[in-house]
């Protein structure tokens, strides 16, 4: 696998497509893992992806990023939710698997969530956090995403960040 996210293609996905389905339980699997300070179980990653009625239109939007037919990757953009006002969008289910990490590869999915919230006439992007993911704060900080008050209702978040786009 390739760790040069220039040769990716990054596209709109549904949530129930194979690929989808592939990174969206790696990345709950990883959280999970880390906040239980164990493996989670299928149980547990099954409940937390639910149905993922927020990622689906109109509602939302899954991008999922690909190394030739390998996905490596996603990202989630909520266009509706809790704490959301018009004209937001909340940037959610951010995803590079490790041996794809470095190289811009967060960025570049980030990137194309803030041009498909534009496309969609958002002129704010939000998205929340945990403080044990020391590495997503650092890069969300690096894009420009500023400290915020927290909104919503994920019982999870601890850190609230915003950045207006341009």
């Amino acid at each position: 696998m390739s760790t040069a996210p220039l040769n990716w293609q990054i596209s709109l996905t549904a949530v129930d497509h194979p690929d989808a389905a592939t990174v969206l339980y790696e990345y709950v699997d990883e959280l999970a893992s880390r906040y239980y300070g164990r493996p989670a179980t299928h149980a547990e990653i099954t409940r937390v992806l639910g149905d993922g009625a927020d990622l689906r239109e109109p509602r939302g939007a899954l991008l999922v990023a690909r190394d030739g037919a390998e996905p490596v990757g996603c990202v989630g953009l909520r266009r509706e939710g809790a704490g959301l006002a018009e004209g937001e969008a909340e940037l959610t289910r951010m995803y590079v698997r490790k041996a794809a990490r470095r190289g811009g590869a967060g960025a570049r999915l980030v990137g194309a969530a803030e041009e498909l919230a534009r496309m969609h006439g958002a002129g704010l992007v939000r998205l929340n956090s945990r403080k044990d993911l020391v590495e997503a704060i650092g890069l969300y900080r690096s894009l420009g995403y500023r400290p915020t008050d927290p909104y919503g209702d994920d019982p999870y978040a601890e850190v609230w960040f915003a950045k207006a786009l341009g």
